[in-house]
């Protein structure tokens, strides 16, 4: 409708993070990118610094750039996202492997602490598969089970769910920060506290908020967090994840999979492995340096935006998400599948419909990129400094028409 698309256009006009549209790079072929929640689109300087790395850090120093610079990445870049966009202070960060084995390694060790009598694990049992595959392990391991929280499907966790099934034999809750599926955005705060009321340990995944939605995992008394770097982080395919693990826990907690890097002197190549008392303690083998190239770039654009502009701007698109829905989707019996207030919903607005596998099909192939996920829904991934509101707007249309035009 021209009236959408005149409102996407003004708020791009008065948009203060308008001209970092420009810092990402073409899409030959592509009319709207709403997938920056998935996987972010690449800055227009990666080719340029990926090129350089080869050519200087790698191929002119050599080993030597181990010494220079590639030791101290995984803690500096830690250090970094935790200043940017976790409210964590220094020594609390590390960017290392992937998501699934930096949940597996905290977890476990949470676990493997637990006190005597401790015994369960908390997780929600429509949490990302990752997640529940490896508390399901986890507690198989340890001897502990698993509860399983069934919370509303739209809304998410609630403090009064979590409230309801932690006791004196909770060990560990462990719960998404924004729901994978309908955007819903967790009181990290309010959960946590209710947690440690119970004299449980609290974990949090990061993976849908991190670049997106501010946090303050220090004042909030966050006890271990982790999240992937490839979505609003736009690192790239397989960038790997980092781990956050609170000071006070730091040499108590143990985490499994004990090697080299994580060893308190590196290079001793002793007889027997003790473990590095900071947060080193959580890295195991050679950090993955040129993964971690990419989203370097990225934090430089969030430290310039400031992460609350950035959040402002996602509540904006998501807002504008909803009102193309109501006013374009309803109508064709689309069901609205995220929190309609932006204060509880994170940077991506799922939708459902009985069509949307093949919408989704037909959408693609238009240059028009959103995310399907089974059994029935689209989710808009409106990545605030890749993404406009027109590109929003489009992407709504699409839809529309592809509902349309029948034959589905």
């Amino acid at each position: 409708m021209t009236d959408l698309l005149d409102t996407a256009r003004a708020l791009d006009a008065a948009d203060p993070l308008r001209n970092h549209l420009d810092a990402f790079a073409p899409m030959p072929g592509v009319e709207a990118y709403l997938d920056g929640n998935s996987l972010g689109r690449p800055l227009r300087d990666i080719p340029e610094k990926l090129a350089a790395f080869a050519r200087d850090d790698w191929g002119t120093r050599l080993i030597r750039s181990w010494d220079e610079q590639w030791m101290a990445l995984p803690m500096e870049l830690g250090d970094r996202i935790g200043a940017l966009a976790l409210g964590a202070a220094a020594g609390q960060t590390v960017v290392s492997d992937s998501t699934s084995v930096l949940i597996y390694k905290l977890m476990r060790a949470a676990a493997s602490a637990a006190p005597e009598g401790r015994t369960e694990l908390v997780m929600e049992a429509g949490n990302f598969p990752t997640d529940r595959f490896l508390a399901e392990g986890i507690a198989a391991e340890t001897g502990m089970t698993v509860v399983w929280l069934e919370p509303d499907p739209v809304h998410g966790v609630s403090v009064a769910d979590i409230a309801d099934v932690v006791s004196e034999r909770t060990a560990l809750v462990s719960l998404s920060h924004v729901d994978y599926r309908s955007g819903a955005l967790a009181d990290m705060p309010g959960v946590t506290a209710a947690v440690h009321d119970a004299g449980a340990l609290m974990m949090w995944d990061l993976c849908h908020s991190v670049g997106v939605v501010p946090m303050q995992l220090d004042d909030w008394g966050v006890d271990l967090a982790v999240g992937c770097t490839y979505k609003y982080l736009n690192g790239g395919p397989g960038s790997p994840a980092f781990a956050y693990l609170r000071r006070e826990h730091q040499g108590l907690l143990r985490q499994p999979i004990q090697g080299w890097w994580s060893a308190a002197d590196i290079f001793a190549m002793g007889p027997e492995y003790v473990p590095s008392g900071d947060i080193r303690q959580l890295l195991s083998g050679t950090p993955p340096v040129t993964s971690m190239i990419a989203m370097q770039g990225m934090l430089d654009l969030i430290e310039q935006a400031t992460i609350a502009a950035v959040r402002t701007k996602s509540e904006s698109l998501t807002d504008l998400a909803v009102r193309a829905y109501d006013e374009v989707l309803a109508p064709l019996g689309v069901r609205l599948l995220s929190p309609r207030d932006a204060a509880v919903r994170g940077g991506h607005v799922t939708i459902g419909h009985n069509d949307f596998r093949e919408v989704t099909r037909r959408l693609w192939a238009q240059g028009v990129i959103p995310d399907f996920r089974f059994p029935d829904g689209i989710r808009l991934g409106l990545s605030p400094l890749s993404t406009s509101h027109v590109e929003t707007i489009t992407g709504v249309l699409a839809v529309r028409d592809a509902l349309e035009s029948g034959g589905l």
